[in-house]
């Protein structure tokens, strides 16, 4: 049996975490985000957004969401752009491992769609400016992955 992409709607509500911090990236991969999902057959009222302060926060939120059991997939939308400390390391270095760790130990999948980049244009350019949609992206992540994981019974 071969497995491929399948975005065909899935069933189930999605939520969506998304950080405030550097909201004007984090709102525009929110906005790629909705559409994708509802251009995939996913009503806006099957869509749940929580908002959390920063990208670390993200995994804790993602992880009790997804550990509801009401929710067929937790999309995470977040932007650490690189400082002139080694703060961006912490942050996204832990924003990712919580974000995978939260997939594993719930088995729902749990989308990372946090942009890490070097500066604020890499960043706008990955949320919708040059570089399509990283939000959209993620939603199409999701949508596939609900979609594999029932195929397999998971």
């Amino acid at each position: 049996m071969q497995f491929i992409g399948d975005y065909s709607p899935p069933v189930g509500r999605f939520a969506i975490v998304a950080s405030r911090f550097n909201a004007m990236v984090t709102e525009a991969l929110l906005s790629g985000c909705r559409d994708a999902l509802e251009r995939h057959g996913i009503a806006d009222d099957r869509i749940d957004v929580a908002w959390v302060p920063g990208s670390f926060e993200i995994p804790l939120v993602a992880r009790k969401l997804a550990e509801t059991g009401r929710y067929a997939a937790v999309i995470c939308l977040g932007c650490v752009i690189r400082g002139e400390t080694s703060h961006y390391d912490h942050v996204a270095g832990q924003a990712a491992a919580g974000v995978m760790q939260a997939g594993l130990a719930t088995g729902v999948p749990v989308i990372f769609g946090i942009l890490t980049t070097e500066n604020v244009e890499q960043a706008l350019n990955r949320a919708g400016l040059k570089s399509g949609n990283k939000g959209a992206d993620a939603a199409l992540a999701a949508i596939e992955m609900v979609n594999l994981l029932g195929r397999i019974g998971g």
